[in-house]
């Protein structure tokens, strides 16, 4: 499955569509946004029950909330930069505070939006979601755990945030053998040396630095800490506990992130040295989304170096 490549984005509009073919009490928002966040499927299978608002995010997460308090659960869906941070306020006031259940599914997070640039290229959703009381954050590594997200957050009550790439991405995860739980993180490979944690795009990146890591005698423990909240505090003290050393791993600003929220955990329960490897306090600039992630030290060579630098 590794070589098949497959945009998060995708996964959540077929999804959706298989979703809506079981149960009828949901409805999906968009902004205009339909073809590049894939609610467009939706929207072609079920067009009673998709609406439209336009490039009016803040009305759109306002009528998700209004048919959220009417009983039903909707899924409201544009690029990070705008839910996230566009309509923050309405998020936090009117789907946070009642804890409706809004199901925020956000495409064209991080770096990888590439091409479209900084204005796009949200690194901080993921800090502002965590930061509002009750909300779900889930930020799937590949095509078979955003499906799985898709699912769970249908089926956990109150807000919930998915954060969705634009890149195609290798899929790593065994849709046979793979189980999702909300606030649960996966052991992908075992290790004894250092605790590489890592979500979205970068548990792959992740992985690859393993094997590099295993042929100069270093032993990682990968991680994939797909909820970022609740997090998986247990996985993470016994995993620290064990190798001592964590690297954490985000396509995200290193501000507020998986990478604090990691530190958060170990701070308070087992202090260990971490190092924090993400966007660190400056935004992107528009190129190719491999390019970019390269630059930015977002891929296995970067995950390498961020471990022998802890290591040494």
């Amino acid at each position: 499955m590794a070589n098949e490549k497959i945009a998060t984005r995708q996964s959540y509009g077929e999804e959706l569509v298989a979703l809506g073919a079981e149960h009828d009490d949901f409805v999906v928002f968009d902004a205009d946004l339909a073809a590049a966040t894939q609610t467009g499927k939706f929207k072609a299978a079920y067009p009673d029950r998709f609406f439209d608002a336009g490039i009016a995010e803040n009305n759109m997460i306002g009528m998700a909330a209004g048919v959220a308090a009417a009983g039903h659960v909707a899924f409201a869906s544009t690029f990070a930069m705008f839910a996230a941070g566009r309509s923050f306020e309405q998020i936090r006031n009117s789907v946070g505070y009642p804890h409706l259940n809004v199901k925020i599914c956000a495409t064209h997070a991080g770096i990888s939006v590439g091409e479209d640039g900084a204005t796009h290229q949200c690194n901080e959703d993921i800090a502002l979601m965590r930061a509002v009381p009750g909300m779900t954050v889930v930020v799937p590594a590949d095509d078979v755990e955003a499906r799985a997200a898709v699912r769970a957050a249908y089926a956990t009550d109150g807000p919930f945030y998915v954060r969705l790439g634009r890149l195609a991405v290798p899929v790593v995860n065994d849709p046979e053998t793979f189980e999702f739980q909300v606030g649960k993180g996966i052991v992908m490979r075992e290790g004894s040396d250092v605790t590489i944690v890592a979500c979205g795009l970068m548990v792959q990146a992740a992985l690859e630095a393993a094997e590099t890591l295993a042929c100069r005698g270093v032993s990682a423990e990968v991680i994939d800490m797909h909820t970022v909240k609740p997090i998986d505090a247990d996985l993470i003290v016994a995993s620290a506990a064990k190798t001592g050393r964590v690297v954490t791993c985000e396509e995200h600003s290193v501000i507020g992130g998986l990478g604090d929220a990691v530190c958060g955990v170990l701070a308070e329960k087992c202090p260990v040295p971490v190092r924090k490897l993400g966007v660190r306090d400056v935004f992107g600039e528009s190129g190719p989304a491999a390019d970019l992630l390269h630059r930015y030290g977002l891929d296995a060579e970067g995950v390498v170096r961020e471990v022998e630098a802890l290591l040494a």
